[in-house]
C-alpha cells in the first residue's frame, strides 16, 4: 500500500559562501551539495560539491561548517578532494560528488564521472572514492565506474543515493532513458531506478525504475535522496524538470520532488507535497535542484542549488515539520 506524504515544509534559511576563493581549478559553481556529517568530528559538517574551472571541467571542492549551522563556514580545502581522471577515462573531463557513505570504518565518496564525445555534449557514469583515514584524503576505487553502461542500461547513470538497509547495500541513481534532437541540440531524458548489493562494489542492477516520467513533457528526474521514516516506510526528495526550455524559463526549469514508499521499491510520487519551491526573486527564483535532506537531533535540513545547476551556490531551509524518520 502506497505511503501517504506527511506534507513536509520547508522555511529557506538562506546560502552557504562556496567557494570562498578563487583558485585555478574552482572558478565557479557549487553544484550538487554533498553533506559528509563527520560522525568522528560532531562540531563540524563537511560539504561536498561541483566546482568549475575555466574551461568548465569540475572538480571535487569541499568546505567544512558548523553543526547545525551550515552558514558559518569553519575552513575550505585547499586542492581538489578528487581531480580529474586519467585521459581516456570514464571520468577525465570532470568529477561532482553525489553521495557519501560511512562502513567498515572506512569513508565513501561516490561521485560522477564526466566525458564528452562526438555526437552528445557529455556522458556520466557512477564512480566511487574511498577514504581510509577519516576523510582527509581519497582515492579511486579504480579506473574504471561502478555504474557504468549495461546491455540493458546502454545510456548514462548519474546522481546516486546509497543505504545499507538490513544488511543489504541499496541504490537509487540517475538513468538515462535516451538521447533526442529536440529544437536543435541532444537532450538527454533520465529517470530513477533502484539496485541492491551485497558489498557495495558488485551491484544487481535489473532496470527496476523508482520514480518514472509523470508526462511526455517531463524528462530529467535527478539526485535520489532517501531516509527511512521511524514508523516504517521510506521518503525521497529528487528534483524533476522538462525537457525543453529548462535553461531559461523557469516555469520548465527543476523543482524538488517528493515520494513516498512502504519498501523503498515501489513508490508514490506526492510532488504537491514537497513544501519548498523557487523564491519570487533572487539566487534561486528560475530553478531549484539537487536536494540533500539531513537529519540533526530533532531538526531536519535541506540542502539544495538555485540557478545555474549551482552557479549561484548552495542553499539551505530547516523543516518546520516534525521529523518523520531517524
Amino acid at each position: 500500500m502506497p505511503q501517504i506524504g506527511r506534507n513536509p515544509r520547508w522555511e529557506k534559511r538562506g546560502q552557504i559562501p562556496a567557494p570562498l576563493t578563487k583558485q585555478w581549478w574552482s572558478r565557479t559553481h557549487a553544484s550538487v551539495p554533498t553533506i559528509d556529517m563527520h560522525p568522528d568530528v560532531p562540531a563540524a559538517w563537511r560539504i561536498f560539491f561541483g566546482t568549475r574551472d575555466a574551461d568548465q571541467r569540475n572538480r571535487i571542492h569541499s568546505v567544512d561548517v558548523e553543526a547545525g549551522v551550515p552558514s558559518n563556514v569553519l575552513s575550505e580545502s585547499s586542492t581538489p578532494v578528487l581531480d580529474l581522471g586519467p585521459l581516456g577515462a570514464f571520468d577525465d573531463c570532470g568529477v561532482m560528488p553525489t553521495w557519501t557513505l560511512d562502513a567498515g570504518g572506512l569513508k565513501y565518496l561516490y561521485y560522477i564521472g564526466w566525458t564528452v564525445r562526438n555526437t552528445i555534449p557529455y556522458h556520466n557514469a557512477i564512480g566511487l572514492a574511498i577514504s581510509d583515514d577519516g576523510g582527509k584524503n581519497y582515492r579511486r576505487h579504480a579506473l574504471g565506474p561502478l555504474f557504468g553502461n549495461t546491455m540493458h542500461e546502454p545510456y548514462f547513470t548519474g546522481n546516486i543515493c546509497v543505504m545499507i538497509d538490513g544488511g543489504v547495500w541499496r541504490a537509487w541513481y540517475m538513468c538515462c532513458t535516451g538521447w533526442s534532437v529536440l529544437a536543435g541540440r541532444p537532450e538527454p531524458r533520465y529517470h530513477i531506478r533502484y539496485a541492491e548489493s551485497g558489498d557495495g562494489f558488485e551491484w544487481r542492477r535489473d532496470g527496476r525504475i523508482a520514480i518514472d516520467y509523470k508526462s511526455e513533457p517531463e524528462a530529467g528526474i535527478s539526485r535520489p535522496c532517501v531516509l527511512r521514516r521511524s514508523g516504517g516506510g521510506y521518503e525521497m526528495w529528487y528534483s524533476y524538470r522538462n525537457g525543453l526550455g529548462y535553461r531559461t524559463d523557469p516555469a520548465c526549469s527543476y523543482r524538488i520532488g517528493y515520494a513516498t514508499s512502504s519498501d523503498g521499491i515501489e513508490w508514490q510520487r506526492q510532488d504537491e507535497l514537497a513544501g519548498i519551491d523557487v523564491s519570487d526573486h533572487g539566487w534561486d527564483s528560475q530553478m531549484i535542484e539537487y536536494p540533500q535532506v539531513v537529519r540533526y537531533g530533532a531538526r531536519e535540513l535541506l540542502f539544495y542549488n538555485g540557478n545555474g545547476f549551482g552557479g549561484t551556490g548552495i542553499g539551505y531551509a530547516e523543516s518546520v515539520t516534525a521529523p518523520a524518520s531517524v
